[in-house]
């Protein structure tokens, strides 16, 4: 058995307050993610790079996410510091972001003060944009992998799906501050102090965010800290004892942790192409179909389609903002098959009949999956700035499940292992009743959450509930960089199928965007458009991951 001091805390008066502070710092990890999704692709476009190029450069993601989370993840679990296990990886981490983000945004700056040659400087420029990129990926994953272990540390097995489903809303929250700044003429708002185009005040504001967001969630939670890790047979020793760790834990995930991961890699298939691409798809609808000739001549095409695509990503992320508040409530939890209130007698029936017809949240999972696959076939249909901005507003439904399905349901399986048993949130109990183990300890409800091993009590509790198991999350880590893996290796597959996608539709450079190029490089648009064929092969790849979670239920 582990041996600890301390317990787990986070301050706040109500729940509500705790969760927020718990899961603040997803504010900032999606901001950053959003001025990239947004900024990033045409950014690179309008240096000179092609689309080809531009995926591989995309490349960073996964790659990062494949070495980075993993590794952390399994440093992390065994870390002794005094401050935790979590929170100094995320201070460290959100520094990191902060810095690389503003070299990216003044890259040009950067290299013009060492080098003067403009052909020299224009390759300097994509190679230190490139670099700075690749750091801010490495950077950020390593923050987001220690934040929703964090989550899962401090919550009770019974909290893991409110957990899960308020990282959502802040995340869905960081994306509407951001690409609503983005859609907005930030020169007009604050002038040229943060920069003299609308991508550099952008990187200066999340680099912000993403350090004030860390700084609030590393204030307000209290870890418990290692004092010495128990035995386990599968822990690797010696020289790359990480790297072997993570391999002998992938060679003997449990089944159901097997499945979680397969249903993810399917997901991810379809949903890369759309979280990197989806906003200069929009743009270029605008650009082709909508944009009247005598405006077509613009001085900043980098920051118009920015501002088109962050429009049609704001109402995205409102979309997946409201559904990460609604469908929780449409959605049966996992306590809800051990304990339900009893309502009145004179409404008794009718809450009865609305218990029957909300789904679990398997099931809810499997249909957000045919959902999103829905709408990516009728991507390639697309000949509107409307109809491509009501499409990427739609997803925002399927995303939110995506973003707290996969993990509430690897939080409850992680905690079972670490010792404590519950109900599966799709219904299911992990055993036949609740472990207690013989050092337990309160959860007191007061001016901060407490919690650690054992039998967990709410000191406002309803007593008909019964006794709750508490989280220890002790393998949280390694686990979820597993889960990353699986949700990283598509990324490979998605990049590669869009290299050839682009190499054979669109192979020149951007005519919206790389405006200084010669005419004869730029690409013929009057075929299909190579963004919209390649989310429609995502599309089949969704469908196949409903297929794949549906074997979740019999596992």
């Amino acid at each position: 058995m582990s041996t600890w001091t301390g317990q787990p805390s986070i301050k706040g008066s109500s729940e509500t307050a705790r969760m927020i502070l718990l899961t603040c710092v997803s504010i900032g990890i999606t901001f950053t993610w959003g001025v990239e999704m947004t900024y990033c692709t045409p950014y690179l476009l309008s240096l000179g790079l092609t689309k080809g190029q531009t995926s591989m450069v995309w490349i960073a993601g996964p790659l990062s996410g494949l070495i980075v989370q993993p590794i952390i993840g399994v440093v992390a679990d065994e870390s002794k510091s005094k401050w935790g296990r979590r929170r100094p990886v995320i201070a460290f981490g959100s520094v990191v972001v902060a810095c690389s983000l503003l070299a990216l945004g003044f890259t040009k700056e950067i290299v013009a003060s060492f080098v003067t040659d403009k052909q020299s400087a224009n390759t300097a420029t994509i190679i230190v944009a490139v670099f700075s990129l690749y750091a801010t990926d490495f950077a950020i994953n390593g923050v987001m992998s220690c934040a929703r272990s964090l989550v899962v540390d401090t919550l009770p097995i019974q909290k893991q799906q409110t957990g899960a489903a308020w990282t959502s809303r802040m995340g869905s929250l960081g994306h509407i501050i951001g690409y609503a700044m983005g859609a907005i003429d930030l020169i007009q708002v604050f002038g040229p102090r943060l920069g003299d185009t609308q991508f550099k005040q952008l990187t200066v504001i999340a680099a912000m965010g993403m350090l004030l967001t860390a700084a609030v969630t590393c204030w307000a939670v209290t870890e418990r800290v290692l004092i010495s890790a128990r035995h386990d047979p599968r822990r690797a020793q010696g020289r790359f004892k990480v790297v072997r760790q993570i391999w002998s834990t992938l060679l003997a995930l449990p089944p159901r942790i097997r499945g979680i991961c397969f249903s993810v890699f399917w997901a991810w298939i379809g949903w890369f192409p759309f979280l990197v691409y989806s906003s200069t798809w929009v743009g270029e609808m605008y650009f082709r179909y909508d944009m009247v000739e005598d405006v077509r001549e613009t001085k900043d095409a980098l920051g118009d389609i920015g501002r088109i695509g962050s429009t049609a990503l704001t109402m995205y992320s409102t979309v997946t903002f409201i559904s990460a508040w609604v469908m929780p409530a449409l959605i049966r939890a996992p306590e809800d098959e051990t304990f339900t209130h009893r309502p009145p007698a004179s409404i008794a029936r009718w809450v009865e009949t609305l218990n029957k017809l909300r789904p679990d949240l398997l099931t809810a999972w499997i249909i957000s999956h045919l959902v999103f696959a829905c709408a990516m076939f009728l991507t390639p249909f697309a000949a509107s700035l409307r109809f491509a901005t009501i499409i990427v507003a739609f997803c925002g439904i399927p995303w939110s499940l995506a973003q707290w399905a996969p993990t509430t349901f690897l939080g409850v399986e992680v905690n079972k292992l670490s010792g404590v048993s519950g109900p599966n949130p799709d219904g299911r109990n992990g055993s036949a009743s609740y472990r207690r183990l013989s050092h337990g300890s309160n959860i007191e409800m007061h001016d901060t959450l407490r919690l650690d091993h054992g039998t967990l009590r709410l000191d406002h509790g309803d007593a008909e509930t019964g006794p709750i198991s508490s989280s220890t999350g002790e393998l949280s880590g390694v686990y979820f960089g597993i889960m990353n893996i699986f949700t990283t290796l598509p990324q490979f597959i998605a990049t590669f199928m869009s290299t050839i996608v682009f190499s054979i539709l669109e192979p020149g450079k951007s005519p919206e965007l790389a405006t200084e190029a010669h005419p004869s490089e730029h690409s013929d648009t009057r075929g299909p458009n190579a963004i919209a064929v390649c989310m429609f092969i995502g599309a089949i790849s969704s469908v196949a991951a409903a297929f794949v979670t549906s074997k979740l239920r019999h596992l």
